[in-house]
């Protein structure tokens, strides 16, 4: 990865304009997203300038801007500067989206949102996030095999499954405990679950890293080194501040909930506490603190997979606040547009959710509602979309949160019914989903009318 430009220094561009010049700039009101986007200085001096402004001028102007409306952080690097951000025009805009959908109500028809259905797509997300937070960590495995994985309960085959399955274990460990202060033990615990037998060196699960361990971060194409985190013997006491802002009921000036979430991903990420699973943790982290601050939405989505689009830029972000002098608005940008993107995916996820049902519904009508549960009609939904799939009374459990035994007669009343066809594989009974389910279901209804 190309490392980018860094911007000119600010001293030198103030001394280069007479005072003369700098009101005439002035008076261009020139705020701080230029072309309506929150540009570092390697973007900006590519675009095309206002009119009789160079890009020097107009990068001055920028910055100007940003540093009347920034906010100080209570974070530092090692060097002592502080960590900063700018509430924009468009970071209000999309914080008020977030406040509106995040926090409030899902507006989708009634059988997509009630209780029977919630803990199956929370369920699904949790397997989302598991699986692409993995793989942006460097997991191989498809996310179908994952998927059967999880839901089947084997046992991980290599370290990439094993990645997936401690951040599912994770993801479930922060449900549990989003109303638990945040507390170093805290951490070390969901790292220590993140990472276990998938470290070269076992003993770095759930410790700080040490001093005589070199970690640095680098690009894997090319071996660019692109950050070098702050120096082991800092870490407890830099964590230690991480965990009085997680911990502050208010901040004062006032920080918004979502704005804390991110800053937390962040600077858990820059800190690098540990040999490896930083980007892990941080993501992790980020879940633990929207779900404490009741943005309960987030459940149902997955960040990973929408960063997962864009490695590039995720990266970038993080280079451009380290590029110029620490300035979280990149950040904050980027991880905006991720969770926005996140909602809108699961809004849409949701509107064909409820078109599959309707269909669903029309076929299957009055008899096989009266014959099924809800957790039945679940099966036959996605059976009759996916003619030839194999289903397990482990994964049937694990996806509806059911016990064996009531997963095993859900399985075995859709058998007798043949809507689904039974076989034995080794010792475990498969069921799958017949070619003509359809058939069979109109059969049905047409046999009871």
């Amino acid at each position: 990865m190309k490392l980018p430009l860094s911007p000119p220094p600010m001293k030198g561009l103030w001394e280069d304009n007479s005072p003369d010049r700098f009101f005439e700039l002035m008076s261009l009101g020139i705020g701080p997203e230029p072309s309506g986007s929150y540009l570092h200085w390697d973007q900006l001096r590519h675009k095309p300038t206002p009119k009789d402004v160079s890009h020097a001028e107009w990068w001055l102007m920028v910055r100007h801007a940003r540093s009347a409306s920034s906010q100080k952080l209570p974070f530092a690097d090692p060097d002592g500067n502080p960590f900063t951000f700018t509430t924009t025009e468009s970071l209000l805009r999309r914080l008020h989206q977030m406040d509106r959908d995040a926090s409030g109500s899902i507006q989708a028809d009634a059988p997509i949102t009630t209780d029977a259905n919630r803990d199956r797509y929370i369920i699904n997300s949790l397997l989302e996030e598991a699986i692409t937070s993995s793989q942006l960590e460097g997991a191989s495995t498809t996310t179908q095999e994952a998927k059967d994985m999880l839901r089947s309960g084997r046992r991980p085959r290599d370290r990439s499954e094993m990645m997936i399955l401690n951040n599912y274990n994770a993801m479930s460990f922060i449900r549990e405990n989003r109303n638990e202060p945040l507390s170093i033990e805290f951490l070390l615990e969901l790292h220590r679950i993140l990472t276990k037998d998938t470290l070269d060196d076992p003993t770095g699960s759930g410790r700080w890293r040490r001093p005589d361990e070199d970690v640095t971060v680098q690009d894997n194409r090319d071996g660019t080194l692109l950050y070098k985190p702050p120096h082991a013997n800092l870490i407890p006491s830099r964590i230690k501040r991480l965990i009085v802002f997680a911990n502050k009921e208010d901040h004062v000036p006032f920080i918004h909930p979502v704005v804390c979430a991110v800053i937390m991903h962040f600077m858990l990420s820059y800190e690098h506490p540990f040999i490896d699973g930083n980007g892990r943790t941080a993501r992790a982290l980020f879940y633990w603190y929207m779900a404490k601050t009741h943005y309960w939405l987030i459940e149902y989505i997955s960040i990973s997979k929408i960063i997962k689009k864009a490695p590039i830029k995720y990266a970038k972000s993080f280079l451009y606040v380290e590029n110029d002098a620490n300035d979280l608005t990149y950040f904050l940008d980027n991880q905006f547009d991720v969770i926005l993107e996140s909602i809108a995916a699961l809004f849409e996820y949701l509107r064909k959710k409820t078109e599959e049902f309707r269909k669903t519904e029309s076929i299957m009508r009055s008899e096989l509602q009266r014959l099924l549960n809800h957790r039945q009609i679940a099966v036959i939904s996605h059976a009759l979309k996916h003619p030839g799939f194999n289903y397990t009374i482990q994964s049937h459990a694990r996806s509806h949160s059911v016990t064996y035994q009531t997963s095993r007669t859900d399985l075995l009343k859709l058998s007798e019914l043949e809507l689904l066809d039974k076989f034995k594989r080794g010792k475990a009974f498969i069921f799958q989903s017949p070619r003509d389910l359809v058939s069979k279901i109109e059969h049905m209804e047409s046999a009871r009318i």
